[in-house]
């Protein structure tokens, strides 16, 4: 019967020991607190807001300093473009300028800033170092030199021509000259005859008291009257042309007039 009674105070000590136990557990532990469901929705979406807001502005950063690359990229090429065409045409076109002619201060022309040509006048051409009997023609556009044996050929990677030029007339022997071509003109003399490619010079002229400067093609015009040519031109804005008078300018050597100055 002791035995029976320690039992039981046992089991009732043991089942005091669990239940203050659990007491003292249930004391301890701390109760969560509720989540406000709308708080961390709003929340969730400011951040989100920001994030794409500054998604979106650094896009629109990049988009501009892209926009601004390119302009200037556009701009550069344009000038490139323009620089280009520029040199191109100052490589393939003369400086040829306007030709004006020079006159002897004491030589006071009626016609101003102009001088009188008749239709045939003595002319010196520097270039071939010799003068000729110039047939003066209204009637036709571009000027023209008697050549012979004309001959095209590349010096410093530019166009020039060899050619003959009966200088000391047509019974003489004639004489061998170079020049860089200025360019090329086609001349149609018929209607029915193709056009005629020539190589066209610089080339500096002396009439009379004047002197000026202007492109002569050259041109076998051994089937015509005078070796060279002057057309409207050489004329415009410089001179007047009387068609019933010849060698206004005297029929001498134009350069020894000058050089007996």
């Amino acid at each position: 019967m002791r035995t029976s009674m320690l039992k039981r105070t046992t089991c009732i000590i043991a089942l005091s020991s669990l239940m203050a136990a659990c007491a003292t557990k249930d004391a301890v532990t701390p109760t969560p607190e509720p989540v406000d469901a709308k708080a961390l929705e709003t929340s969730l979406a400011q951040q989100r807001d920001t994030i794409l807001t500054g998604i979106y502005l650094g896009s629109a950063s990049q988009q501009a300093s892209l926009n601004a690359l390119n302009a200037q990229l556009i701009s550069l090429q344009d000038e490139v473009k323009t620089l280009k065409a520029a040199s191109a045409a100052q490589t393939h076109k003369p400086n040829v300028q306007k030709s004006q002619p020079k006159v002897d201060e004491k030589y006071q022309s009626p016609l101003g800033d102009k001088f009188l040509l008749g239709a045939i006048e003595r002319v010196y051409v520097d270039e071939v170092k010799a003068s000729f009997n110039t047939r003066i023609d209204t009637g036709a556009e571009s000027s023209s030199l008697d050549s012979r044996n004309i001959v095209l050929f590349e010096r410093d990677g530019s166009s020039w021509v060899r050619f003959d030029v009966f200088v000391d007339g047509p019974d003489k022997p004639a004489k061998t000259f170079e020049a860089k071509v200025v360019r090329f003109v086609r001349i149609k003399q018929d209607a029915d005859d193709a056009a005629d490619r020539r190589p066209v010079i610089l080339a500096h002229l002396k009439i009379g008291e004047y002197e000026a400067q202007t492109e002569l093609n050259l041109v076998n015009r051994s089937h015509l009257d005078y070796p060279l040519l002057l057309g409207r031109k050489f004329m415009q804005d410089i001179a007047v042309v009387d068609v019933g008078k010849t060698f206004i300018h005297g029929k001498k050597d134009p350069n020894k007039i000058n050089s007996n100055k």
